[in-house]
């Protein structure tokens, strides 16, 4: 049947069910990072911007085409995490200019949405790069001004565009040789195409059912009264997805009841949706997954949440109390250790975040609003974190300023740098010049098979990686920790100093210090207790 126009209903589930299908599939866009490192948070970075927008749909009284789209983009620009999470908010917020004063939607409607959408998205970036999900939005909106007069029906016309669309992230490869020597096509534009897929699928009647509101309600009330004693039975929040299985909810919450409390299993269609407070999350996901395959698997540790909630309500007691100062400092960072030492260089707010992790746009404005500086300078130290930071100072009435440190030795040396008594101008002007004398290595495992720059990697292999190249490739982190060194130092250097992730050992990282000392005699070599996840050292060259 001919579809000519949309009304406000299909179109709210159109955005609802993108979500769910980008959702549902995050983790294959998560596999296409270019490096094979264990930190590819593309598809779950976009699928939370998603999420953002869809929250905000929902909690939008008013049900006018022209309010879902706006609470779409808004929810999307505070909800964005990552670069692909930034460029897909200005996406939505182009795409949302062009429903305004719609009751309905047609073909032409759509097709210049697409066309603002992808306007919108490349005047966002400063450097538009090509094979990328810029290019798949390009080329989408291209096909549907070129079908405008020739398709009237709206499933024809978007199957057509996303048809064009898959057609351009195909070739993605080819305009972007990272794309092409890890082989893999851009995890942003592939993103896209499920969230265009996911939107169609609504429209024809196909919608993905993954979660509802019941079952968040309820989840609230368990996590309150969990709590609400100060005292916690089962540490681990443990939330997953059941996928493509025949069995009832009923017999999986029957079999898994043995493992903890505070249970909520709902499901319909093959599909099963679990919430559970366990001592033993890997017991229950053992037993989840000889009924069917998981996806979005979430597990926090609520007795840590629980007690940092107490320390960080009372440290915003006292930050309250303090009189305005001149300068405030926000830092992103993953690792006790790594905050500890942000605190000792007076870092004034750290939200705990990075790789796998981006903290959203709402996260940044929710730390600007809770320091007191009269100027506020942001460290995002994280590449994929600094387009969020920048949002958050556009959305923000205080004088802030996004230092583009992109990492954490990086952050470290800027705050270094920093020197109370001078001006703004002149310590971002120090801050800068010592982040340029910064080298960064960072120690880690490969996730799959690739070859990059004539690197051979298998799986498992130990790497190490400067600067963002892969220097080293081999089967013991020591070893990879020496030749990345010896790739990287040179004769105007100093120090080398060792931050050991939640992997290592002390002693182990001692023990690697000595060997580097003696092979860099004329250096100084300093370990520090880091505990990042994923990454065995990050290193600081200075």
């Amino acid at each position: 049947m001919k579809i000519e126009y949309l009304k406000s209903t299909i179109v709210k589930k159109a955005f609802v069910n993108a979500a769910n299908k980008l959702d549902e599939n995050k983790e294959t866009v998560n596999s296409l990072n270019v490096f094979p490192v264990p930190d590819g948070d593309t598809g779950t970075n976009m699928s939370l911007t998603m999420q953002s927008a869809v929250k905000h749909i929902r909690n939008n009284s008013n049900d006018s085409i022209e309010s879902i789209a706006s609470a779409a983009s808004s929810g999307s620009l505070m909800g964005a995490r990552g670069n692909s999470g930034v460029i897909l908010s200005q996406l939505l917020r182009g795409f949302s200019k062009g429903l305004q004063g719609k009751e309905v939607i047609d073909v032409e409607t759509l097709a210049n949405s697409f066309k603002l959408a992808s306007e919108t998205a490349y005047k966002a970036v400063m450097k538009p790069i090509e094979g990328t999900i810029l290019t798949v939005a390009r080329e989408v909106a291209e096909k549907a001004q070129e079908l405008v007069g020739t398709e009237d029906d709206i499933q024809s016309f978007l199957e057509k565009v996303i048809e064009q669309g898959e057609d351009a992230l195909r070739r993605t490869p080819d305009m972007l040789d990272v794309l092409k020597q890890a082989g893999v096509v851009d995890a942003g534009g592939k993103g896209l195409i499920y969230i265009l897929k996911g939107g169609l699928e609504a429209i024809t009647g196909k919608e993905i059912v993954i979660s509802d509101e019941d079952f968040k309600k309820e989840e609230i009330k368990i996590h309150q009264k969990a709590t609400e004693d100060g005292e916690i039975k089962f540490g681990y929040c443990t939330e997953f997805i059941i996928n493509k299985t025949e069995y009832q909810p009923e017999e999986f919450r029957n079999y898994i009841s043995k493992y903890g409390d505070s249970m909520l299993v709902v499901g319909s269609e093959g599909v099963i949706k679990v919430h559970i407070h366990t001592n033993n999350p890997g017991e229950v996901l053992e037993e989840a997954l000889k009924i069917g395959e998981l996806i979005d698997i979430k597990i926090d540790n609520m007795r840590f949440q629980h007690r940092n909630q107490h320390i960080e309500d009372n440290d915003l007691t006292q930050l309250d109390k303090k009189d305005n100062k001149k300068y405030s400092f926000i830092t992103i960072s993953m690792g006790k250790g790594i905050e500890n030492v942000f605190k000792d260089l007076n870092a004034d707010f750290i939200i705990s975040g990075g790789q796998t992790m981006n903290p959203s746009t709402e996260d940044i404005l929710s730390a600007i609003d809770k320091v007191t500086g009269e100027n506020i300078i942001i460290l995002p130290n994280n590449s994929n974190i600094i387009l969020a930071a920048n949002q958050a100072k556009e959305l923000s009435e205080r004088n802030i300023e996004v230092l583009s440190t992109k990492t954490i030795p990086q952050g470290i040396s800027a705050l270094l740098a920093f020197d109370e008594e001078l001006e703004l101008e002149d310590n971002l002007e120090n801050m800068k010049d010592a982040i340029t004398n910064i080298i960064t290595g960072q120690i880690t495992y490969a996730v799959r098979d690739t070859s990059i720059n004539n690197k051979e990697i298998k799986k498992d292999d130990i790497i190490g990686i400067t600067n963002g190249d892969i220097k080293a490739v081999g089967s013991s982190i020591n070893e990879v920790t020496l030749e990345l060194l010896k790739e990287s130092v040179d004769e105007d250097n100093d120090i080398i100093t060792l931050f050991y992730g939640e992997d290592v050992e002390e002693k182990d990282a001692n023990e690697l210090a000595e060997k580097l000392q003696e092979e860099f005699e004329d250096l100084d070599v300093e370990t520090i207790y880091g505990g990042q996840p994923l990454y065995y050292y990050l290193i600081s060259i200075e």
